[in-house]
This record gives C-alpha cells, sequence and structure tokens, in this order.
C-alpha cells in the first residue's frame, strides 16, 4: 500500500472514532439514562478542558522523546479502553470524569495525525500542499461513515455507539505502529523557559488589539460550534413524542440526516480560496457568523414534515458556517504572524475554540437549557396540549411508560420534562447574531488580495 493511501486510512479512522458517538451521544445521555441538561454540557466541556493542555503536553513528549506514531497509537489504544467501559457508568458525574479521561486520550491524535501526514509525505517526497488535502477529506468520510453506522443499526441512543467507536480506535492504535517512523525532532530549545516549552509565549498577541479581537471572536465561536455538535441530533430525535412526527424519516434517520453538515462541510472547503480573494478574511467570518445565525433559525422554525426543507438547509448552511471560520481564520493566522511565531499562534488559535470557547458554549448552554428553556408538565391534558394530539393517544402514553412514569386519573407520578426547542435555537440564532454585529463594528481589517493569491486546493 503506497504512503498516501495508507494516510488516507489513518484520516479515515481518526475521524471515525470521533463520528460514531459524538453527534449521538446527547441521545443516550438524555434518552437511554435521562439525565439533566446542565450536567451533559460538562460532557461537552471536558473536550475544550482537554484541548487546553494536552496536545501541547504531547507535542512536547513527541518533539523530545518518542517517534509521532508509536506515541499516537499508545494514546488510541488507551482511547479504545475508556470508550469500552462507558457502558458501565452509572451516573453523571462518572460519566463526565471518565469522558474527561478519553478526551485527555483523543484529543491530541488530531494535531499528532497532522504531523504524521506531513512527516510521511515528506519522508516519500511528496507535495504536501498538494496530497495533504485529499487525505484529510477522508477524515470528514470517516466520521460520516460512522453517524450512518450508528444510526442504521439503531445504536444511537445505547451504549453499542461506544463498542463502535471503541473497536475502531484499538484497531487505529495497532495500526499506528506500521506507519513510517517519526522520530523526534527536538526542535524545542533545551535550555527554553518554562512558558515557551508550553507555549505560553503565544499569548503575546493579545497585546496586539487585531489579534486580541479575532482570537476572543474565535472563542465565542469556538461556543456556538459546540451548541450544533451537542444538541443537533438529539433535537432531532426529539420530534418522535409527536405522533405527527413519529414515523418520518428524519425521527428514524436523524443521525444521517445530520450528516449532511458534514457533506456540506467537504464541498464548502472548495470555495474558500475564490471568497477568500474576493471579499478578503474579514468579509469572510462575518459570512460564517450569519450562517450561524441561519444554521439556528433554521432548526428553531423547522420540522420533519412541511419544514424538512428548513433542516435540510440548515445541513447544508453547516458547512459554510464551519469552514469560513476554522480554515479562514487559520489562514488568517498564517498570513499575519512571523514565522517564528506562527506555529504557537495556531496552538493559541486552537485553544481559542476548541479549548475556552467548547468550554464557554458546553457549560452555559447545559445551564441555560436547564434554568429557561425546559417545560415540564405533571398531566395527560397539559402534554397532549403539548404534543398536539389526544391525552388518550397510545404513542403519547407509551412515550410517558418509557419515561418510568406512571398514571392515576390523568396524573404523572412525577412531572416529565421536554427541552423548549423552537426557544432554544432562537436563542443560539441571537448569541450568533450579537457575535456578527460585534465583529463587524469592532474588527479592524483592510483586505488585501495578495495575502491569498497562493490559496489553492
Amino acid at each position: 500500500m503506497g504512503i498516501k493511501n495508507r494516510l488516507i486510512t489513518m484520516s479515515f479512522l481518526q475521524f471515525f472514532v470521533w463520528g460514531a458517538w459524538l453527534i449521538t451521544i446527547a441521545n443516550y445521555w438524555f434518552g437511554t439514562k435521562q439525565w439533566e441538561g446542565t450536567q451533559f454540557g460538562l460532557v461537552f466541556g471536558t473536550m475544550g478542558i482537554a484541548s487546553l493542555f494536552m496536545p501541547t503536553l504531547t507535542g512536547i513528549i513527541a518533539d523530545r522523546w518518542i517517534n509521532a506514531e508509536k506515541l499516537y497509537g499508545i494514546l488510541h489504544i488507551l482511547y479504545a479502553a475508556v470508550l469500552f467501559s462507558f457502558p458501565f457508568v452509572e451516573t453523571p458525574t462518572a460519566f463526565i470524569y471518565v469522558m474527561l479521561l478519553a478526551m485527555c486520550f483523543y484529543m491530541p491524535t488530531i494535531s499528532l495525525s497532522n504531523s504524521i501526514s506531513y512527516t510521511s509525505l515528506k519522508l516519500s517526497n511528496k507535495d504536501v500542499v498538494k496530497d495533504f488535502p485529499p487525505i484529510r477529506v477522508f477524515g470528514t468520510i470517516g466520521f460520516i461513515v460512522a453517524m450512518w453506522i450508528t444510526n442504521l443499526t439503531g445504536n444511537k441512543a445505547t451504549e453499542y455507539q461506544f463498542y463502535i467507536a471503541g473497536i475502531a480506535a484499538l484497531i487505529l492504535g495497532f495500526y499506528a505502529f506500521t506507519l513510517p517512523k517519526c522520530e523526534p525532532q527536538k526542535l524545542t530549545k533545551e535550555n527554553a523557559t518554562l512558558s515557551e516549552t508550553l507555549g505560553l509565549e503565544a499569548f503575546k498577541f493579545f497585546a496586539d488589539y487585531k489579534m486580541a479581537l479575532f482570537f476572543i471572536f474565535s472563542m465565542f465561536l469556538g461556543g456556538a460550534l459546540q451548541l450544533t455538535n451537542a444538541y443537533g441530533d438529539v433535537f432531532l430525535d426529539e420530534f418522535k413524542p409527536f405522533p405527527k412526527y413519529a414515523d418520518s424519516f428524519v425521527v428514524e434517520y436523524s443521525t444521517i440526516i445530520m450528516s449532511i453538515s458534514q457533506i456540506s462541510e467537504t464541498l464548502f472547503i472548495l470555495a474558500i480560496p475564490f471568497f477568500l480573494k474576493r471579499f478578503g478574511i474579514k468579509q469572510v467570518m462575518l459570512i460564517s457568523m450569519l450562517a450561524w445565525v441561519l444554521r439556528f433559525a433554521l432548526f428553531a422554525f423547522g420540522d420533519p414534515t412541511t419544514g424538512l426543507w428548513m433542516i435540510i438547509m440548515s445541513c447544508v448552511v453547516y458547512g459554510m458556517a464551519f469552514d469560513f471560520f476554522n480554515i479562514s481564520g487559520s489562514l488568517f493566522v498564517e498570513t499575519n504572524t512571523e514565522p517564528k511565531n506562527r506555529s504557537s499562534a495556531q496552538g493559541l488559535f486552537m485553544m481559542m475554540t476548541n479549548g475556552f470557547g467548547a468550554v464557554l458554549g458546553s457549560f452555559t448552554s447545559g445551564w441555560a437549557i436547564d434554568k429557561y428553556f425546559t417545560k415540564s408538565f405533571s398531566n395527560t391534558t397539559e402534554l397532549s396540549t403539548y404534543l398536539q394530539t389526544e391525552p388518550d393517544n397510545q404513542l403519547m402514553s407509551g412515550f410517558i411508560q418509557g419515561q418510568g412514569v406512571e398514571i392515576t386519573n390523568g396524573v404523572f407520578s412525577r412531572e416529565i420534562l421536554m427541552k423548549d426547542w423552537h426557544s432554544i435555537w432562537i436563542s443560539f440564532a441571537v448569541y450568533a447574531l450579537i457575535i456578527a454585529i460585534a465583529f463587524a463594528i469592532l474588527f479592524k481589517h483592510k483586505h488585501k488580495p495578495e495575502d491569498f493569491a497562493s490559496v489553492t486546493h
């Protein structure tokens, strides 16, 4: 097998082991376990916490002591072991701690996989700029395939999603040891200060007004990304209690519908060079922010029948929202920093989006949903009115029993809680709109077409 095909296999599995549960875990948390939303926010917050320190730590280890491919393989084997333990976790608090451990093993493998690809391509005298993007696209394909498998096997709300991811992670872990040797480069100075070693020098960029604003807005948009990852699939799945939507394609195959977002992502990547050259980074990022507004607003008014086109359009728009921010943002950092500081700046960009941004979005959204956007129902009359059906509807009765609630003279033994998704998505859309307006006013940047003259795919 040629080096490009070997790296394609790695990239495919790298995101397969994440996609198998990332979009569907909310169905397991809320549907199967029936745990609270505030704590669920902490689940996605663990990704941000792990992203704050683990990529830096593993980067130091790979730079000084251990081959990158070996460290990569070890981390995936450990990640697989943690995934296999999830079905045995019985409390939300324990689940959060176990998830944090899993993310400590998984999150640094994203940057390590890129490093392995770059090194392997260079060792094989390949053109990194030309050959890496097609390899990375297979990562997104792996993510999509994993989503489909989880959905089509009927496991989007079961513990088997973790087994699917765990088996693939175990395969990837052992496969990594067959990849070309990526020996330590020892790029970190032996006499480097602690702040230099840990990449803390990058925080000096906050002394520059434009760069500081860019990183702050990166954090806020990173929060928006966590909202859609955390709640997108469970939102579609929770149309199930509504009798008029229960048998719809969207409800049965919600994860497949959500995969349109990832398909769109692969397509919008191709449009980035044109938009950057024509409009510049500020306008492109504004387009991204407005796309986030549309993403959430279309979800707010969409439904599985007459509003299906809104749900599909929301998924299509996601590609623009995600790519135009993440990839364009990375290119902005590349073109606005000196070579000696470029790696640190890119690390800071990832830290603000996937670290602080993820924590911000996860913690605040979970708390807000529980406090302001959750409805409670104590009897069949109230619930049937909300579900737009009759009090004696059999499907509704089955839903109530599935919640472990008994009915006595139409009164529930305990309250049934349901999320007000319309209001939730509207509030998220307002959040994104405020960010867009603030960015348009505060961020000052003059477009220079020559900065992106060489941007191609």
